[in-house]
């Protein structure tokens, strides 16, 4: 059973900082050194400060910024910048946003969820990890000793039952508001009616939850959690440091897409469409050219509805089309150990299939990709010649999530990509204090 309780978050104070706009602040992973400047010039109190610290001249193995991190923590939580709430509660985290012109609200809410290795229990990856962003957020762990930013999970939950627990309190007072840097309107509600906690968690339990995003925080809090149990500062299991801070949304949430994530092809020689489609014929339909307009090459893939079709843009000669997998069996003999769903995937085609083989016999050279979500990051990319070739790629679905991880496998990287990303900022999560 999954493990989800109500917690203390440590949250700003308002009245001492500030607008909450000005203090929060997107995760490490999409945080450039532009953006990084840009949030630190915010506020002196914006999360970026500890999220994502400035590396400084002469940084050394005990000086650097994670230490720098730690005591800007320190320092806020002494005069009160931060504060930790007095009573236990689940915080209700609804965004507002705009995605490829149309409008979503995505609702769930934040709780401290149990660690529990990968295939023991209840709480299943997608995605693979790599080894520099564990390592990188291990070390903030160890010098702040918090959760900063949230892992996002998902569970099953077709009538929306949990979520109905906590939607009367959401009308009952105002939410905190903050407004980010892509203007996706975030509120906050903090939840600590005992009876509705307690419900809540009960229906929980029995759910299974599956990572979306933030699987080298869930990672690195199994690693914290290890090196504080050799340590001897672990002593039971109710200790803060067997639990990590989640975002749970339902994932039947009218709010919860996940964006596609194309791909910039480099490494080619200057490819046409011609070559490229030679190249395809093999394994797939050319079943449509859009000449130069990847706009009706999408709305086609969009159409279509299926993993297998994918849509190619050869920048040497700005020519688009739409290319749909033959014969599925081809992925049985390249993915013998996946499964069905795993080797289904647009992605799984893609990489294994057209870049691992037919790319790679046919065109020469040794593709690498650059990964991107919009339409119009990839027409400007085409436009400004950033690539050889650009590959739109139909996005995975909650369906394929739940079976892919369900089973115990983990899609091919960069297989999802849940928009918007989770503030770090709205509440902090304690590793050594309840």
């Amino acid at each position: 059973m999954a493990d989800i309780r109500g917690f203390r978050a440590y949250r700003y104070d308002l009245g001492r900082v500030g607008s909450l706009s000005e203090v929060v602040a997107p995760p490490y992973d999409v945080i450039d050194s532009t953006l990084q400047q840009k949030l630190y010039d915010l506020s002196p109190h914006n999360a970026i400060r500890l999220e994502l610290t400035k590396d400084a001249p002469g940084d050394d193995e005990t000086e650097n910024k994670y230490a720098r991190a730690a005591r800007t923590l320190k320092s806020w939580v002494a005069d009160d910048a931060l504060r930790q709430d007095t009573a236990r509660a689940l915080y209700v985290y609804e965004q507002e946003f705009e995605a490829e012109g149309k409008v979503y609200t995505r609702r769930g809410f934040f709780a401290r969820v149990r660690l529990e290795p990968f295939g023991t229990g209840r709480i299943y990856p997608h995605e693979q990890t790599l080894s520099g962003p564990k390592e990188d957020r291990l070390k903030l762990y160890r010098a702040t000793g918090f959760n900063l930013s949230p892992v996002f999970g998902l569970y099953p939950d077709e009538e929306g039952e949990v979520f109905r627990l906590l939607e009367p309190f959401t009308l009952k007072s105002p939410p905190l508001v903050a407004k980010d840097h892509l203007g996706v309107t975030n509120r906050l509600w903090v939840i600590t009616d005992t009876q509705a906690v307690s419900a809540v968690t009960g229906l929980m339990g029995p759910k299974p939850v599956f990572i979306a995003d933030g699987h080298h925080r869930y990672e690195t809090g199994l690693k914290y959690l290890e090196e504080r149990k050799a340590a001897g500062e672990v002593p039971d299991d109710e200790a803060a440091p067997n639990f990590t801070l989640m975002m749970l949304v339902g994932m039947s949430d009218p709010g919860l897409i996940i964006l596609p994530t194309h791909r910039l092809v480099s490494g080619l020689p200057n490819v046409t469409a011609a070559q490229v489609q030679d190249a395809l014929k093999g394994h797939f339909d050319i079943v449509e050219r859009f000449g130069s307009d990847p706009q009706a090459c999408w709305e086609h893939i969009e159409m279509d509805g299926s993993q297998a079709v994918l849509g190619f843009g050869t920048v040497a000669d700005g020519q688009w089309f739409a290319a749909k997998l033959r014969d599925p069996a081809v992925m049985v003999a390249l993915a013998p150990e996946q499964s069905a769903d795993w080797q289904g995937l647009g992605v799984s085609i893609l990489h294994k299939l057209v870049l691992d083989r037919l790319a790679r016999d046919k065109l020469g050279g040794t593709p690498t990709c650059k990964y991107i979500h919009l339409l119009k990051e990839v027409t400007d990319a085409v436009a400004a010649k950033e690539c050889q070739l650009a590959v739109l790629v139909p996005p995975a679905t909650m369906g394929h999530v739940e079976r892919i991880a369900g089973n115990r496998e983990k899609m091919p990287p960069k297989s999802t990509y849940f928009y918007p990303k989770l503030l770090t900022g709205l509440v902090f999560n304690s590793l050594k204090k309840d």
